[in-house]
């Protein structure tokens, strides 16, 4: 059993020392490039009731 414990400590460690995770930070050889081709589209509807209609055109004066 004692035997058994001394072989299969040194293989844990092993074990354990390969699986040690590494984090390594390095700056890009290029700039980094966002491409965005957006194309925005909006349409604004107004509903406006006959009375309003009359009184806000363009013969009013108001605009």
């Amino acid at each position: 059993m004692r035997l058994r414990a001394l072989l299969v400590a040194p293989l844990l460690a092993g074990l354990s020392a390969a699986c040690t995770p590494t984090v390594q930070l390095a700056m890009p050889s290029e700039p980094i490039n966002i491409n965005l081709n957006v194309k925005i589209e909006h349409e604004i509807y107004i509903k406006v009731d006959k009375a309003l209609d009359s009184i806000i055109n363009e013969d009013s004066g108001l605009f």
